[in-house]
C-alpha cells in the first residue's frame, strides 16, 4: 500500500542547495524533508536512529563521497530509496551510481516537475535517471555477446527493446516506436527480466554494462 507521506533525509555540504530542495517540495505533503546532513557520516548517523524512506544526497561532500554513502546505504538499508542529485555528469561517476544500485539520478539543474516526477517513480517501486544522464551512458546496445553464468542469450528484438528500456522508455512508447503491440512489449519485457536475472531497470542496465552490450562514448 502506498503511503500518504514519505520521510526525506538530504545530504549536501551547502545549506544554500539543502534550502533550495525545501523551497521545491512547498506546498505538497507526500514528501516531507524531516532531517538534513552536510556529510556521509552525519547522514549515516541519522539513519541509525530515524525511519527515512527516501536519501537525496549530492557526490562532491567533504570525507564521505557520496558515491560511498550510496553504496553503504543500498547495502545496509534496503528499503531506503535513493535519489542522486549531482552537478556530476560524466560516464564514470554515473556508472559508479548505476552499479550502487541507486533508483534515482538527477542533475542539480532540474527543475521542481522532474524532482516530484523522480520522487513519485521511486517510491511507486520504478526508478527514475534523468534523459540527460541516461544519454551519457548508452549510446546503443551491441550486438549480442557470449554471456556466461547460465544466463540465455537475447534475441534481437529484446536486445532493441532493452535500449529502450533503460532509456526510460514506457511500454507504450516502445510499441509505438517498434511498431508492435503493447502486450508484445510487455511479454518482451518479462523475457528480459527473467533471462538477465534482473528485477528492476537499475538491474538491467548493469546486466548490459557487465555483459558489454552498452558503448561508451
Amino acid at each position: 500500500m502506498e503511503k500518504e507521506t514519505y520521510s526525506i533525509l538530504i545530504v549536501d555540504d551547502h545549506q544554500m542547495f539543502i534550502d533550495g530542495i525545501q523551497s521545491l517540495l512547498i506546498g505538497q505533503n507526500k514528501y516531507l524533508i524531516k532531517h538534513e546532513a552536510n556529510d556521509g557520516q552525519t547522514a549515516l548517523d541519522i539513519l541509525s536512529n530515524n525511519e527515512v524512506d527516501v536519501l537525496i544526497s549530492d557526490l562532491s561532500m567533504p570525507g564521505m563521497s557520496g558515491t560511498e554513502l550510496v553504496k553503504i546505504v543500498k547495502e545496509n538499508y534496503h528499503d531506503i530509496k535513493v535519489i542522486v542529485l549531482s552537478m556530476h555528469n560524466n560516464r564514470e561517476t554515473v556508472g559508479e551510481i548505476l552499479m550502487s544500485e541507486a533508483e534515482g539520478y538527477i542533475l542539480k539543474n532540474t527543475g521542481k516537475k522532474e524532482l516530484l516526477n523522480a520522487l513519485d517513480r521511486i517510491t511507486e517501486g520504478s526508478t527514475f535517471y534523468s534523459k540527460e544522464v541516461m544519454s551519457l551512458m548508452l549510446e546503443k546496445i551491441e550486438k549480442q555477446k557470449q554471456i556466461v553464468d547460465e544466463t540465455e542469450c537475447l534475441t534481437e528484438r529484446e536486445l532493441e527493446i532493452l535500449q529502450l528500456i533503460v532509456q526510460e522508455f514506457s511500454s507504450e512508447e516502445i510499441a509505438d516506436q517498434l511498431f508492435i503491440s503493447k502486450r508484445t512489449v510487455d511479454t518482451h519485457r518479462k523475457h528480459i527480466l527473467k533471462k538477465t536475472k534482473s528485477k528492476t531497470i537499475v538491474g538491467l542496465i548493469k546486466f548490459a554494462f557487465r555483459n558489454e552490450l552498452v558503448v561508451l562514448v
